[in-house]
């Protein structure tokens, strides 16, 4: 499974990269306000430069699909490794297919997010989705299994060899869990979080104890 980073934090980005972990970035206009970024195309190109094409998920701010797909085309231009995010449908409940479908045959890669369903996942699949974003928090938030449509989604999409199963609006460490047991090939998790799943209180006093244990060997071994 990938580890993504969902921020616009080059400080949060570059501490997970040096630990190993970090498979590549998402973002969106909501991360990047509450990160203050005040010029996406320029935080877009700086994250791009430092994850060393590792790939990035930058979201358009339009509802129309042809003004989605030209802010696509430019977006993609910002850097090679940028992934463009198109929502499955638009706040209107219009289909977004097509400006995915578009942007796959110019070469795009595209990331389909807010999807909720196992439908939108086979549809944005059909359309030439590289990235499909289950937004697991948001489907328990409507009272269904998150981990029953990853895991139902997952294998479909292997069968059919089509994009991955990226999981996001990840909200803590069981969310984690839960999806990389169902078999999601990518969770993006923003650094809150990445924070928790390293931290148990008994690991630290484990090395407390081992270090005590050490420290007094070191002791008697002066002694004798």
């Amino acid at each position: 499974m990938e580890i993504f980073a969902d921020t616009s934090d080059v400080n949060e980005i570059a501490k997970w990269l040096r630990r190993g972990v970090l498979d590549g970035v998402t973002t969106n206009p909501s991360i990047m306000v509450k990160d203050g970024a005040r010029d996406v195309e320029k935080a877009a190109r700086e994250i791009a430069e430092i994850v060393q094409g590792r790939p990035v998920s930058v979201e358009v701010t339009a509802n129309e699909p042809d003004e989605m797909l030209r802010q696509g085309r430019r977006v993609a231009r910002w850097a090679p490794n940028v992934v463009v995010k198109i929502p499955v449908i638009n706040e209107d409940g219009v289909s977004c297919l097509e400006v995915i479908h578009t942007l796959a045959e110019e070469g795009i890669k595209v990331n389909t997010t807010a999807i909720l369903s196992f439908n939108q996942v086979v549809l944005a699949a059909k359309a030439g989705a590289t990235y499909l974003s289950v937004f697991a928090g948001r489907v328990a938030d409507e009272g269904h299994d998150p981990a029953e449509l990853i895991a139902t989604a997952a294998r479909w999409v292997e069968r059919w060899n089509y994009g991955k199963i990226l999981v996001g609006s990840v909200r803590g460490n069981l969310d984690v869990q839960r999806a990389a047991a169902a078999g999601a090939h990518i969770v993006t998790i923003p650094p809150a979080v990445l924070d928790k799943l390293l931290e148990h209180k008994y690991t630290r006093e484990t090395v407390r104890g081992f270090n005590a244990d050490a420290r007094k060997a070191l002791t008697d071994m002066d002694k004798c």
